[in-house]
């Protein structure tokens, strides 16, 4: 007897239209997968970033992400242009990969930035950072690291955003979702309209105590610092892995 074909859930052509729990979950399994494939390649003390946690958090990136939309209304395009800042940064430092020990500092800071730079309104940095489990310093210095690398480009247009969208639905790990067909008419919300709702922001929300992952200063670029750590990187590596070399008790 042959198992049941999996459900397909049916999702609109637009980006725009697409419900914010689906798009979530499309971009949790996209990273999911890539920091799987990421967390195989050994760790180097050239590519330790300011981004690099001293172990992975405990909040899985799914998780993380609902957390962000909760508390903070983040609109759908500043999620889904956190691809592109990914895609923006590995071209530009070749040395970064989006790991276990990176993705989820690099999430709130991406989000943060983009809020910023896309929205009318947004939350300040001290919400951002008690949503995201760090400190406003940490944040802070994450921001101004996240903008350097991206080189201030913080926009794209809509077209590669869609492009975006409909590549995570084509490649989902599960394939059980699918693009509905476009009508020739209707109501579509593809105009790229707002909607960020702040109603409903929360005064307080819950933190992550999570140990700070500040573990180098970041670098100036030159001639010699893509092929050869620094002084910080090595001193970091090197504590590193110490604690992953210590016995469990």
């Amino acid at each position: 007897m042959e198992p049941p074909a999996p459900e397909r859930v049916e999702l609109p052509p637009a980006f725009e239209d697409v419900h914010i729990n689906d798009l979530v979950e499309l971009i949790a399994d996209m990273l999911e997968r890539l920091m799987s494939h990421n967390d195989r390649i050994p760790l180097q003390p050239e590519s330790l970033t300011r981004f690099h946690s001293r172990s992975a958090p405990g909040i899985s990136i799914l998780d993380y992400l609902k957390r962000i939309v909760r508390f903070t209304k983040v609109e759908k395009t500043c999620l889904l242009i956190t691809l592109h800042y990914i895609d923006q940064i590995c071209a530009r430092v070749p040395l970064f990969t989006l790991s276990s020990l990176t993705c989820h500092r690099f999430i709130i800071a991406a989000v943060t930035v983009s809020s910023k730079g896309l929205c009318d309104v947004f939350c300040n940095n001290a919400l951002y950072a008690k949503v995201g489990g760090i400190s406003v310093g940490e944040l802070n210095t994450l921001e101004r690291e996240f903008l350097r690398m991206i080189e201030w480009t913080i926009t794209c247009t809509r077209d590669l955003l869609q492009e975006y969208y409909i590549n995570l639905v084509r490649t989902h790990s599960t394939s059980k979702y699918i693009i509905a067909r476009a009508h020739s008419s209707g109501g579509s919300s593809s105009s790229g309209s707002s909607d960020f709702d702040m109603e409903t922001l929360p005064s307080r929300s819950p933190s992550i105590n999570e140990p700070s992952a500040i573990l180098v200063e970041p670098v100036a670029p030159n001639a010699d610092s893509s092929r050869r750590p620094t002084i910080e990187q090595n001193m970091a590596f090197a504590a590193l892995q110490h604690q992953n070399q210590e016995p469990e008790s």
